[in-house]
């Protein structure tokens, strides 16, 4: 086990007639890689969230509520009868009108037990197609976020682990020179490798 000592910053710049090469190479490559992960990560986050939030933002603008009404009973019970949690739904058929007058159905949540004809807000796309509620402003702002946040730390990865690769590399190289010298210096002293 090599004695270390202890750690020295920015001992890749320093001066030292045992500086090699390969030591300025690495330092070369350390800075190279830690500035393009950073730039990688900052860029592909940013980029990411601002598509996020680009894209909630075309959805409230173009999504739109409309009113509803149930074509059929929704199944279960009412929460008046059952005395349960006014938070339960359960999935039932619903009928609309679109914007150009077409007529449209499909399946929402509703409470149980509500009766045929029962009004429900329904969102709806520009086409008249069934779509969930758009994300508020808050909401779409902690998604951009989050999905910023993890594009980010994924695209940074990958310039680090290739750094680490290639510096791995060359830590190979640095010893394997290492050794051919010592070898050298021992045959100059007299003694026998091994």
């Amino acid at each position: 086990m090599a004695f270390r000592g202890p750690k020295v910053w920015l001992w890749r710049w320093r001066r030292n007639p045992l500086k090699r090469r390969a030591d300025t190479v690495e330092a070369w490559v350390v800075l190279g890689v830690w500035a393009l992960t950073v730039l990688a990560g900052v860029l592909a986050g940013w980029t990411a969230a601002g598509s996020v939030e680009h894209g909630l933002a075309r959805e409230r603008v173009e999504w739109r509520p409309l009113v509803g009404r149930l074509t059929e009973p929704a199944p279960g019970k009412a929460a008046a009868q059952t005395g349960s949690a006014g938070g339960d739904q359960v999935w039932a058929k619903v009928g609309w009108t679109g914007p150009d007058g077409s007529t449209h159905s499909g399946q929402v949540r509703v409470s149980p037990g509500s009766p045929t004809g029962t009004p429900v807000t329904v969102w709806t796309d520009r086409q008249g197609r069934l779509v969930t509620e758009p994300a508020t402003p808050a909401q779409a702002s902690l998604r951009a976020s989050l999905v910023g946040g993890l594009a980010g730390v994924g695209t940074a990865v990958l310039p680090f682990a290739g750094g680490r690769v290639l510096r791995s590399r060359l830590e190979r190289r640095r010893v394997e020179q290492w050794d051919t010298d010592w070898a050298r210096f021992d045959a100059l002293w007299g003694r026998p490798m091994g």
